[in-house]
């Protein structure tokens, strides 16, 4: 995620049905190929006429989105949220025969912080079924590695200044709908079954270098 102007669309680490039966493959393919690639090509638009802006990752210009100029203020808000958020969303994503467990470290933190890994599900469950309309849920780290639950409507992120995201839960409608319909709740009991531990994993032993 620290590519610079003009952001590029990155491939599915995983074929498009990887996913079955959780996620089909035809969902990947709109998902990833129609509503992601709007996002970054609506980022590059509107970043064109911004030269200044060309050498900022994707993360400095969303902690930075009160010091841009106005005029593209909302729209770096909106598709650069959205590139953001679908790149950990399908990056912290597997086969659901992966198997894969937290590591020992994060599994000690989620113990502490939650009480259980049941615990956290379950509150990650609650962030996003009860999520109004379209937007994400997460687990996040501070840069001691306190965990925690937050949840964002739309296409905005986290405050990065003080959290980094371990993994998302996408809420919007186009995630699940050719799946589950309008049974959200189905779609999450579901996706936990995709999470991609190594990733997360690895992403909490690396948060201090990432703030």
């Amino acid at each position: 995620m620290n590519k610079v102007y003009p952001f590029e669309l990155k491939e599915l680490p995983y074929s498009y049905d990887a996913l079955e039966p959780v996620l089909g493959s035809e969902t990947l393919h709109f998902h990833h190929d129609k509503h992601m690639s709007t996002y970054v090509n609506n980022l590059n638009a509107a970043l064109e006429s911004c030269p200044e802006l060309h050498n900022y990752s994707l993360c400095e210009l969303l902690k930075k989105i009160d010091e841009l100029p106005q005029a593209v203020q909302t729209a770096v808000r909106n598709n650069g949220g959205g590139v953001y958020n679908h790149e950990l969303y399908f990056s912290t994503l597997t086969s659901s025969n992966a198997n894969t467990q937290p590591s020992a470290s994060l599994q000690a933190a989620i113990e502490r912080d939650f009480g259980s890994f049941e615990e956290m599900i379950a509150k990650l469950k609650q962030a996003a079924v009860g999520r109004f309309g379209s937007g994400w849920a997460y687990v996040v780290t501070d840069q001691e590695g306190v965990l925690s639950i937050c949840s964002t409507p739309n296409q905005d992120v986290p405050d990065f200044e003080h959290i980094v995201p371990l993994l998302t839960v996408d809420v919007w409608e186009h995630a699940y709908y050719l799946d589950y319909q309008n049974r959200r709740p189905d779609y999450f009991d579901a996706f936990i079954s995709l999470i991609n531990w190594d990733v997360v994993s690895k992403t909490y032993e690396d948060r201090k270098n990432l703030f």
